[in-house]
């Protein structure tokens, strides 16, 4: 079993919130499109599952040079679609932005927390 490196699921989860956070953003500013088709990224349960662990450069010398995967944005689905065609529900869209955001902090605090310990640990 591999080490998991706190900061780094942070800031890949960070990643995955940002890229859900546009895709809910472009809904809503889709919402009277007509035709336009709600979207969504894949669970990050699935960013997870599809990430191995790699090398990394630790300088700009090394040869190495990983990109990280995209994260895929895909039509919503179950979603109903409106006599317009367009299939965005505000309701829908306001709640998954609430979820984003209460994401968002949990992440920043645990980080902080972690932080915190690492720092309390280098100066004793």
């Amino acid at each position: 079993m591999q080490p998991v490196n706190l900061f780094d699921l942070a800031s890949q989860q960070a990643r995955w919130l940002s890229v859900r956070q546009a895709a809910v953003a472009g809904n809503i500013a889709n919402i009277n499109t007509p035709g336009y088709r709600a979207v969504d990224v894949e669970p990050f349960e699935n960013v997870l599952n599809d990430t191995s662990v790699t090398m990394r450069a630790t300088h700009a010398a090394h040869r190495y040079a990983g990109e990280e995967q995209p994260i895929a944005v895909k039509e919503q689905e179950g979603s109903p679609v409106l006599p317009s065609g367009n299939s965005v529900m505000l309701e829908q869209e306001l709640g998954k932005a609430g979820e984003i955001r209460r994401a968002f902090e949990l992440n920043t605090a645990i980080v902080k927390a972690f932080h915190r310990m690492m720092m309390m640990t280098a100066r004793g």
